[in-house]
């Protein structure tokens, strides 16, 4: 009888009454026991309110109806597809709306009601997947950030090939734990082609100069990440290095001279084919006829053998420090013992000689900044210590 009575009442009152008693029925429906013709009767008043021609009261019914799972759920459905300030709530909390209605908001919807659909909580991967595909920059943000979001490897990428060129997806992404690799390597690849694109347009460096320093800038960057990856993703590292054309002699090298065999065996296993045991055994042994033919194998150009022949030397007799900061920096007294050799073997390229020379420099400096690191490090130490009075 009540709810007969509103509706006839709700018809003629104004549009802040009826949103407020909507409001109350909403609660009703979910919160009081009410009779089944009561309950019949009052989601009668309900559909028939989704036709309000003011947006305040399906506002009002949406805000009651977003968290309850009691909700009618074809009510549930329609303030979902609803004018934007309608639709975001039940798009962010609702627990009755499926996958497929979702993965449809997110291909039609504008960009807030994809942050919406993103922010929501225990977000499967399928959604996510849409997202990544069709979503707004400010759209995967808030994927980035959903702590509850089944992020794919694929989706994750498909991000970073979207909005990578963006600061802010990019310090989003780099902090996540789990974050793959190659994908992480993707992410700085986008930023290094921003810086350089950057200084170019400011006529700071020349193309060429710009280009080249982004080059050493992303294979000491690949260094690191490998350090930090864990051995199983190692291979889809190398297999991304070689798919982008970034695994190249001098990155091999680099890998080699700053300790991360690792990587080195890697790459050589990828481009050889040969099994990983096998092209362990032969970097270990070091013997001049077998390393040649895997180096050849791989193909990596004749003159780069005696390079690699004098770093496994040298390996074997400085040997690495086995720390994550170790295989990184590039060891000044290996990089220097290569190019003392290569220097006087007439089979080694010009190329090569400036690119070890490259390294040379670049090592002695890492060695002067880690012992002033070292040094102050020292002082303050001395300085924080205060004797006790005799």
């Amino acid at each position: 009888m009540i709810v007969r009575q509103f509706i006839s009442w709700v018809r003629t009152a104004p549009a802040s009454e009826r949103a407020e008693a909507t409001r109350a029925l909403a609660r009703a429906w979910i919160f009081s026991d009410l009779s089944e013709d009561d309950r019949a009767a009052a989601e009668g008043a309900l559909l028939m309110l989704l036709d309000d021609p003011s947006p305040l009261v399906r506002q009002a019914m949406a805000d009651v109806f977003a968290r309850a799972p009691s909700a009618p759920a074809a009510i549930v459905r329609a303030l979902s597809v609803d004018q934007d300030n309608v639709a975001l709530p039940v798009l962010e909390f609702s627990p009755l709306l499926i996958d497929a209605d979702l993965v449809d908001i997110v291909a039609t919807g504008n960009s807030e009601l994809q942050c919406a659909v993103a922010r929501r909580v225990s977000l499967p991967a399928s959604i996510c997947a849409a997202i990544a595909e069709v979503g707004s920059a400010a759209a995967a943000l808030e994927l980035i950030e959903n702590p509850y979001a089944e992020l794919a490897p694929f989706s994750c990428d498909r991000i970073v090939e979207r909005h990578g060129h963006l600061a802010a997806i990019r310090e989003s992404m780099l902090v996540l734990e789990d974050l793959p690799a190659a994908t992480r390597l993707a992410l700085v690849a986008r930023l290094a082609d921003t810086l350089g694109r950057f200084v170019v347009a400011r006529n700071w460096l020349s193309a060429d100069r710009a280009g080249r320093l982004t080059d050493e800038a992303m294979a000491r960057s690949t260094v690191n990440i490998a350090s930090r990856s864990h051995l199983e993703e190692m291979g889809d590292l190398v297999r991304h290095l070689r798919q982008a054309g970034q695994l190249t002699v001098g990155l091999i090298l680099r890998a080699l001279l700053s300790g991360n065999l690792e990587l080195f065996d890697q790459a050589l296993v990828e481009l050889s084919g040969l099994a990983p045991d096998r092209v362990a055994a032969i970097v270990y042994d070091g013997a001049g006829a077998s390393l040649n033919a895997l180096l050849g194998r791989a193909g990596l150009p004749e003159s780069t053998y005696p390079a690699f022949r004098a770093a496994l030397e040298a390996r074997h007799q400085i040997g690495f420090i086995g720390s994550v900061g170790g295989a990184v920096r590039l060891r000044r007294r290996m990089v220097e013992r290569v190019l003392t050799v290569c220097e006087t073997d007439e089979t080694v390229s010009e190329p090569l000689l400036i690119l070890l020379r490259r390294f040379s420099t670049e090592s002695a400096r890492e060695e002067a900044r880690v012992f002033c690191d070292e040094l102050v490090d020292q002082v303050d130490a001395m300085s924080d210590y205060q004797p006790l009075a005799a």
